[in-house]
């Protein structure tokens, strides 16, 4: 069985180039050859999408504001303000003790019994 040789086959003319003295010089240096480049992208990457990122979020903001309490309730100029005590004297002065049971009308194929 043939051994085959750990080192591969390079022609004489591949060491003058680029890439062969890279190679050559990330085996001495891999982290100021390939590790700094790295962070060093992926900072300035972080810096140059920040605004991206800001103006993502501000286009959201002013689509979704707050609403003040009086606007969630959808009352506005022309409708009254409410009182909880004029309101709490109109469920007073009802008779709470004389009612009458009535049965709501089922739709169409919904079942009569109970489940």
């Amino acid at each position: 069985m043939a051994v085959f040789p750990s080192k591969k086959f390079r022609s004489s003319s591949y060491n003058s180039t680029i890439p062969a003295r890279y190679r050559a010089a990330l085996a001495r240096h891999p982290f100021a050859l390939f590790g700094l480049p790295f962070i060093a992208t992926m900072l300035l990457g972080s810096f140059f999408l920040t605004p991206a990122t800001a103006l993502r979020y501000e286009r959201h903001d002013r689509k979704v504001r707050q609403l003040s309490k009086d606007e969630e309730l959808g009352i506005g100029k022309d409708k009254r303000k409410i009182d909880m005590r004029e309101e709490y004297y109109k469920l007073a002065a009802k008779d709470l003790d004389n009612w009458e049971q009535k049965r709501v009308k089922r739709l169409p194929g919904e079942p009569d019994g109970v489940l």
